[in-house]
C-alpha cells in the first residue's frame, strides 16, 4: 500500500512522511475495527460475562451468553489479535484481564465500551450524510436508530455518577434549595434519566423535561410512571421558538446536558432559558469542551471523534430542521458570545476531573 509509484515525486515530497501516514492509517483501521468488536461485545453481553476474569472456551462462553458459538469464536479471535483478551492456545481458553474489565464493563468507575457504539451508529447514516454533502440540508432525528438509547448510556458515564456530588455543587446553594422545593426544567432531556434521579432525591421539588423526540419522551414518561415519580413530567416540544414561547420567570433551575449545540436555533433556546429563569435562578449547562477555532483543537484528546460526530449527527440534525447547524465543536468562545447575547450577566465555566469531553457552565441572570 504505497502512493509513491503512481506519480513522480516533487523535490519537496517527503517519503518518510508518506510511510508515517501509511503506518498511522493501517493502525487506525485496526483500532477502528477493535471499536466495532467492543460495540458488538457490549451490546451482546459478551463483555459482561467475561468480567469475572475467569478463562473460558468459546463453547463455554456461548453457553453462558446464549449466543451462537461460531460467532462467539470468531469474536474471540478478533479480540485475541486486538489484545482485548488473553488466549491460552494449550487449553483454548480466553480471559478478559481485570485491567480491561475495569474500563469495558460496569464493574469499574466508567464503562468506556458505551462510547464504542458511536462509530457503527454513525455508519448507518453515511449515505444520508453523503447526500447532504452533495445537496445540502441535513439528516432528521428519525433516521438515527438507537440514538437516545446510546445517549442515555453516555449520560450514565458523564452526568449521572457525579450529578449530586460534583455537578449540582457548582452552584453551592442548589442542593439545599432543591431539598426545600423549587421548579426545575431540563431541555433536550432525552430519556430523562438525570431528571428521574433528581426527582427521586428531591421530592419537594417539581421537575419538567422537554425533548423533540417522541420516542424519547414516551420512554421517559413510562419509566417515570413505573417509578412513581409524581413530581416529574415530560413533554415533546420543539424548542426553536423558545425565545418567544418560554413562560416568563417560571423556573428556579434550568439544565441542559449536551443539548445546546444540536438545536435548530440555539440562540433562541438560550434566550428562552434566560426569559424563563427567575431572577435568583441558575442555569447549568453541560456542553462539549472545545475551542471555537480549528487550530485551537489540534491538541484536543477527542477532537477528531467529536468533529466526526458533528458531521454525522449534531450539525446535520440541526440543518435538517432548517436550523443553524452550530455543530458539536462550537467551543468556549462561541458559547460565551451566545450566553452574553442571551442576556446572562454571570458566566462561569468549569471542567470536572472525570470528564475530558465536556465543560460545565454556571450561568445566572
Amino acid at each position: 500500500m504505497t502512493a509513491q509509484a503512481h506519480t513522480a515525486a516533487p523535490s519537496t515530497f517527503d517519503t518518510a512522511r508518506v510511510a508515517d501516514f501509511e503506518n498511522r492509517f493501517v493502525h487506525a483501521l485496526n483500532e477502528g475495527a477493535m471499536l466495532q468488536l467492543i460495540s458488538l461485545a457490549h451490546r451482546s453481553g459478551l463483555l459482561g460475562h467475561l468480567a469475572d476474569g475467569e478463562p473460558v472456551t468459546s463453547g463455554e462462553l456461548a453457553a453462558k451468553t446464549g449466543l451462537n458459538e461460531r460467532y462467539v469464536r470468531e469474536w474471540l479471535g478478533g479480540a485475541t489479535v486486538a489484545a482485548l483478551v488473553e488466549h491460552d492456545p494449550r487449553t483454548m481458553t480466553y480471559r478478559l484481564p481485570p485491567e480491561h474489565a475495569a474500563l469495558l464493563t460496569d464493574g469499574g468507575e466508567a464503562n468506556l465500551a458505551v462510547f464504542s457504539q458511536y462509530l457503527p451508529l454513525m455508519g448507518q447514516v453515511e449515505d444520508d450524510v453523503l447526500e447532504c454533502f452533495r445537496h445540502g440540508g441535513g439528516v432528521p432525528y428519525t433516521r438515527y436508530a438507537r440514538f437516545h438509547e446510546v445517549m442515555a448510556e453516555d449520560s450514565g458515564q458523564t452526568v449521572l455518577p457525579v450529578l449530586f456530588d460534583a455537578i449540582l455543587p457548582l452552584a453551592p446553594e442548589l442542593p439545599q434549595r432543591l431539598v426545600q422545593g423549587i421548579d426545575v426544567l431540563d431541555l433536550g432531556c432525552g430519556r430523562g434519566l438525570a431528571l428521574m434521579k433528581l426527582a427521586e432525591r428531591f421530592p419537594a421539588s417539581r421537575f419538567t423535561g422537554y425533548d423533540l423526540s417522541k420516542e424519547a419522551i414516551g420512554w421517559a414518561t413510562q419509566r417515570a410512571a413505573r417509578l412513581g415519580l409524581g413530581n416529574l413530567r415530560f413533554e415533546q416540544r420543539d424548542l426553536s421558538d423558545f425565545d418567544r414561547t418560554a413562560p416568563a420567570q417560571r423556573y428556579d433551575l434550568v439544565t441542559t446536558f449536551d443539548a445546546i449545540h444540536d438545536q435548530a436555533q440555539p440562540l433562541n433556546l438560550l434566550k428562552g432559558i434566560r426569559r424563563t429563569l427567575r431572577e435568583d435562578g441558575v442555569y447549568l449547562a453541560q456542553d462539549i469542551h472545545a475551542s471555537s477555532y480549528h487550530h485551537g483543537d489540534r491538541e484536543h484528546p477527542m477532537g477528531t471523534l467529536l468533529y466526526t460526530v458533528s458531521i454525522m449527527h449534531c450539525m446535520s440534525v440541526s440543518l435538517a430542521q432548517g436550523g443553524e447547524g452550530l455543530g458539536t465543536m462550537w467551543g468556549r468562545e462561541k458559547a460565551r458570545e451566545y450566553f452574553g447575547k442571551a442576556g446572562f450577566g454571570s458566566i462561569e465555566v468549569h471542567q470536572l476531573p472525570h470528564d475530558i469531553q465536556n465543560d460545565y457552565w454556571v450561568l445566572r441572570p
